[in-house]
């Protein structure tokens, strides 16, 4: 199945084009691409972290790619009432040589020293009821649901 690009439309929103062309859902498309409001001096040297989010029926999991790095590297905190924010300030530990003398030749998996994410969440979030854990290198954010409201019932009345 082949898609046709308007290749005008590149000219426009870069976050828009990505997401015409990739066809993410509406809900994948507020988290992918936060508004431009959440970039500040804040995060200037920060690393992002590369995520995964999953929208199931009772809550959004984000999935990240943290290697080296363990549970009490990472503060998880919701600001402005539905700003997910996942910081690291941890550094990865290099394996030291067993011998004296040993030294490094090559160090191509340097870790970014400071890492920030922060994500948007809908209104059928519940800021209140957020797990995270880190296990074998992949750091799991759950951000429960809440329960949709009822559908209102329509009662018949007749008129005297």
């Amino acid at each position: 199945m082949s898609r046709v690009v308007d290749l005008g439309a590149l000219n426009g929103d870069l976050a828009a084009t990505v997401s015409q062309l990739l066809n993410f859902p509406e809900t994948i498309d507020k988290f992918a691409f936060p508004s431009r409001s959440h970039h500040n001096h804040e995060q200037k040297g920060l690393s992002a972290i590369p995520t995964d989010i999953m929208d199931s029926p009772k809550e959004y999991i984000f999935y990240m790619d943290v290697p080296g790095l363990c549970k009490s590297d990472f503060q998880v905190t919701v600001e402005d009432d539905n700003t997910l924010v996942i910081r690291s300030n941890g550094k990865r530990k290099r394996e030291d040589g067993e011998e004296e003398g040993c030294k490094y030749i090559r160090l191509e998996r340097r870790a970014p020293q400071k890492l920030m994410r922060k994500f948007r969440l809908p209104e059928n979030a519940n800021t209140s009821a957020i797990t995270a854990k880190c296990e074998n290198g992949v750091l799991t954010v759950v951000v429960e649901k809440h329960p949709p409201p009822p559908k209102s019932k329509t009662i018949e009345v007749t008129i005297a």
